[in-house]
């Protein structure tokens, strides 16, 4: 099934129902008095976190959604019938925005949690509303009010303990397929994780964490390069990050400047995700000497001026894995009794999320509207001509000076 987290819909609900204008017409009864009912009103748009889900591929090509409108009202005060509810599934782990203003409308981040997304109109009245002493036979009625209409941007986030930083080639997927049951592709060149996997890791018999292993980051990925910075979002919910370091790479590059370099992408996407809790994994010690493991780590730790936890393992024959997974399992316990007792904590870290939730939702905005500029035949900002800025806004004085040279 493809991958799909992002999409935009357009969701519309029903109508209400008209007011019905009727007086009643029986044998004997010459001046009846009005009796026209009330419209239904229409169907409200909901949607509900559905645990089977995993992608929402559904709403890829089928983008527009209505509700139902409610009936218009019938003689003998006949209320008209209640447009039906339109309840539309999605995975555990959406967020709804409105696509207008950009206001965040929900995160469903449960099971069967439910959000309503779009109002059902009001009903219309009836003439039976409208009379009194001064008006026996009222011929006015209502129409029913237009049901809500929204443009929503839908972001699914995978719900995950740990997540799993690196560059293509780090052992990543290596890694997840070594402590969990799960079987992501594994080959000898960049970019084989295509897509977010995630795999369950079972430590004792009850205790088991979430692991998900994105798209390698390359450098440039935050302004765009690669395939990991739009699904570094993933890592957002995550309580832990691994940072997998590949201790003898194949290439001329160097384990510190490979380190590096996620550090620095990491910061630029989200300064405050560079701010969660993040371990040192140094992967494939197998391929390089036992008597350089020190040397090695030592290097990489100093070019990082790294102070947290540190691990060496090796993925592929699961040397070192065992140890990190029961730590992790021990962190994860940790927190969640601090969160159940610390009220100040618990703030904190909700307040880490939030700005971690902000920081990404901007940072893939601005690339969004960068690629909508350069699909308009515009590079940049920079590039709008002079007619579109005001002079007393723009000082380039200081500027670089672009000299374009025709061959």
């Amino acid at each position: 099934m493809k991958f799909v987290d992002e999409v935009s819909i357009r969701v519309k609900a029903g109508d209400g129902g008209n007011g019905c204008m009727s007086f009643r017409r029986e044998k004997f009864i010459e001046n009846g008095g009005p009796n026209g009912g009330d419209g239904g009103d229409g169907g409200s748009v909901y949607m509900i976190a559905d645990e089977n889900l995993n992608t929402l591929v559904d709403y890829r090509y089928t983008r527009h959604f209505d509700a139902e409108r409610g009936s218009n009202g019938g003689s003998t005060d006949c209320t008209g019938k209640k447009g039906e509810e339109l309840v539309l599934r999605v995975p555990v782990g959406t967020t709804v925005i409105d696509a207008a203003t950009q206001e965040v409308i929900g995160d469903l981040t449960k099971a069967g949690q439910k959000l309503l997304v779009a109002h059902g109109g009001w009903h219309g009245l009836g003439n039976t509303r409208f009379k009194s002493s001064t008006n026996r036979a009222p011929r006015q009625t209502t129409p029913g009010k237009p049901g809500e209409a929204r443009d929503l941007k839908l972001e699914m986030k995978v719900l995950a303990d740990v997540g799993l930083l690196g560059l293509p080639n780090a052992g990543k997927s290596t890694f997840i397929r070594s402590v969990s049951a799960a079987k992501p592709k594994v080959a000898d060149y960049p970019f084989t994780t295509l897509v977010p996997n995630l795999g369950v890791v079972s430590v004792d018999r009850w205790k088991s964490f979430v692991v998900a292993d994105i798209p390698g980051l390359i450098e440039g990925a935050s302004d765009g390069a690669g395939l990991g910075i739009r699904f570094l979002k993933h890592l957002s919910r995550t309580r832990l990050l691994l940072h997998l370091v590949d201790m003898a790479p194949l290439d001329d590059t160097s384990a510190p400047d490979a380190a590096e370099v996620i550090v620095s992408e990491l910061t630029k996407f989200s300064p405050s995700l560079a701010e969660r809790d993040r371990w040192l994994v140094l992967n494939k010690c197998d391929q390089i000497l036992e008597e350089e493991h020190d040397a090695r780590v030592k290097e990489i730790v100093d070019r990082l001026e790294w102070t947290g936890p540190v691990y060496v393992i090796s993925a592929i024959s699961k040397l070192g894995t065992e140890r990190l997974c029961h730590d992790i399992m021990r962190y994860m316990e940790d927190r969640a009794d601090r969160l159940a007792n610390d009220p100040a904590y618990k703030e904190e870290l909700a307040d880490l999320d939030q700005r971690i939730e902000d920081e990404a939702r901007a940072q893939l905005q601005a690339l969004d509207d960068q690629r909508a500029l350069r699909r308009s035949g515009v590079k940049s900002v920079h590039d709008i001509g002079d007619d579109d800025w005001d002079e007393e806004d723009v000082d380039d004085e200081d500027g670089p000076e672009i000299i374009y040279v025709r061959d």
